[in-house]
């Protein structure tokens, strides 16, 4: 029952403006993560062959598996996000809407969790995709000095 007061209380204090402000910011972070993962996509081809070696490839597999099923779920979140954003009207629109006002900031709720567990997912993705990387790197160089 605590939950739900508290859970009230803080749909009742977010104003469009917060609502606004943090919804472009989801969509600025997302834009951004998505441009990474077009990098991540020319750095994992850049290392291609060393990727496909049999020491690497299991792992590289997985993670090239995650970064693709993860290209789709920034899609997704991204057209989510968006149309919250454009869902914002029924806030500022001055008709009295309660049922469906208090839905919209459920739904921001919702979002903020989502939006905050896909950051996380996409942090660890990355940090795998990084060390892959800086391992494969740090054995060419050392290939590179013993010839």
């Amino acid at each position: 029952m605590q939950t739900n007061q508290s859970t009230s209380k803080y749909q009742e204090w977010l104003s469009p403006e917060i609502i606004h402000k943090a919804t472009l910011n989801w969509l600025s972070e997302i834009e951004f993560i998505r441009d990474e993962q077009l990098f991540f996509d020319d750095l994992i081809k850049s290392y291609t062959i060393q990727l496909v070696d049999s020491k690497h490839f299991k792992k590289s597999k997985v993670i090239v598996d995650e970064l693709k099923a993860f290209d789709k779920e920034t899609n997704n979140i991204l057209k989510e996000v968006k149309g919250h954003e454009r869902a914002l009207d029924i806030l500022v629109d001055g008709i009295d809407q309660i049922k469906e006002e208090e839905a919209y900031r459920k739904e921001h709720l919702r979002l903020i969790i989502d939006v905050s567990n896909f950051q996380n997912n996409y942090r660890a993705i990355k940090k795998q995709v990084f060390k892959l990387i800086k391992g494969i790197i740090k054995e060419g160089k050392q290939k590179r000095l013993l010839v």
